[in-house]
């Protein structure tokens, strides 16, 4: 789909038109033509492109995607951000209660898919994630062996590496020194549960 499709879709949802609505505007016999617009199908002429602006409320820049200033070189873009809430703690060393009431809510790339996040105490996977980190977590109940992942235990939760080998599960730190693997096994199993995957971390916030 071409940046053109796309935004004609968009803005008619926007306005709440039907392809059938925007169409006659148009002067189109059907909805075909408009269809086949949004699906990439068809070209438009630069003076249809000026009709359809105008039927959409909007302009052929905006349309054709012509809107987005570009950056002087050498500086970044910032991306796309969206709010999450920052509920609570999670232990990074001797999990300790993980708190559900949300404190606040912080800016964070949209990329990353997060939907809360939580702030770390202790150092046990210091130097990838230190006392303090904010870290973003994508709610999933299952993570590929190895990956960080926040999982409750009990009523604690703990941020760590997850592994499961044939039938037990072991997480694991970074800093070894400060905290020795935790393993579960057995009925202990039915007492953990990811909470989600580690998707990005804020640091100095």
């Amino acid at each position: 789909m071409s940046e053109l499709s796309h935004r004609i879709r968009i803005r008619r949802d926007e306005l709440g038109l039907s392809q059938e609505e925007l169409a006659i505007r148009m002067g189109y016999r059907s909805k075909s033509s408009i269809t086949k617009l949004e699906k990439g199908v068809n070209d438009i002429p630069q003076a249809k492109l000026e009709e359809l602006a105008a039927a959409l409320h909007t302009t052929p820049a905006w349309l054709l995607g012509l809107d987005v200033p570009t950056p002087p070189p050498g500086f970044e873009p910032l991306p796309e951000m969206v709010r999450v809430p920052l509920v609570g703690s999670i232990a990074c060393g001797t999990p300790i209660t993980a708190e559900q009431n949300i404190e606040s809510y912080i800016g964070v790339p949209a990329a990353w898919h997060a939907d809360f996040a939580l702030t770390c105490h202790g150092n046990s996977m210091a130097p990838t994630i230190c006392d303090g980190d904010i870290v973003c977590i994508r709610s999933q109940p299952e993570v590929e062996q190895g990956e960080i992942a926040a999982v409750r235990i009990g009523e604690e939760a703990t941020l760590k590496h997850f592994h499961r080998q044939g039938d037990a599960v072991m997480l694991l730190a970074d800093n070894t020194s400060v905290c020795s693997p935790m393993i579960f096994t057995g009925p202990q199993l039915e007492e953990i549960r990811i909470e989600g995957k580690a998707v990005g971390f804020c640091r100095g916030l």
